[in-house]
């Protein structure tokens, strides 16, 4: 086994708005582990295509986007996250409901999927990941120590996001976001490449009604029983 094979994943997996980005944040800084936001290097993908006039529809030159996607993670002042492409902060152009459709799409692709696959990996680093996604249990990391299943309600999940845009002064209808969250829910579970499905041994977590608090201690306690020491 390599030194990278030996390091221990938690991989904590979701249908989008379901609070996995957060949680494995949470979960990851308790730890003092690694993070890896899989979701957003699609995001960035995306992003990074818009920005060179590629059209989402030219498979090829969107993989080449991927294989050479220059981007970094980091935590700012008032501990939110940071998202860095070509030494750029991009978080909320990143975070956008046109991003995430873009990032939808581009996860269909398998080439795309390839490109990026040694990418998530080289995040397997001593002590420890926690990998946040849709297909970390299924998928790239596969033997984890311990596969997370967050779920909400699509109205759940929706109020969140309008909030988070409500926030950050964008004025969206919550109508069209739960309509958009359902669609994408259909595409990514249809999809023929890693489909959003739970692993066969993940943990079911349904986070409706729940503080991240509280959220965030459910899987520790998980951690813990699992004897998976951290840093932290």
């Amino acid at each position: 086994m390599s030194r990278q094979q030996g390091v221990p994943v938690i991989a904590i997996d979701g249908p989008s708005g379901s609070g996995k980005g957060t949680i494995a944040r949470r979960v990851a800084n308790a730890l003092g582990w690694h993070l890896l936001d899989s979701g957003a290097l699609y995001r960035l993908v995306a992003l990074a295509a818009e920005r060179r006039g590629i059209g989402l529809a030219d498979t090829e030159a969107l993989a080449g986007v991927a294989a050479d996607l220059n981007v970094r993670f980091g935590t700012g002042a008032d501990q939110d996250e940071e998202i860095w492409l070509d030494d750029e902060l991009v978080t909320e152009a990143a975070r956008t409901e046109e991003a995430g459709a873009g990032a939808s799409a581009v996860a269909a692709l398998q080439p795309v999927r390839d490109a990026l696959l040694s990418r998530q990996k080289a995040f397997r680093r001593p002590p420890g990941l926690v990998a946040d996604g849709r297909d970390m249990g299924t998928q790239v990391f596969a033997d984890a120590v311990l596969k997370v299943f967050l779920v909400a309600t699509p109205e759940e999940r929706a109020k969140r996001r309008h909030k988070q845009l409500k926030d950050k002064g964008i004025d969206v209808s919550l109508a069209a976001l739960s309509r958009d969250i359902e669609n994408r829910d259909r595409r990514d579970s249809e999809r023929p490449v890693a489909p959003l499905v739970p692993a066969e041994d993940a943990r079911i977590l349904d986070s409706s009604g729940r503080s991240v608090d509280a959220v965030t201690k459910t899987v520790l306690d998980w951690i813990a029983e699992l004897g998976i020491a951290g840093q932290g």
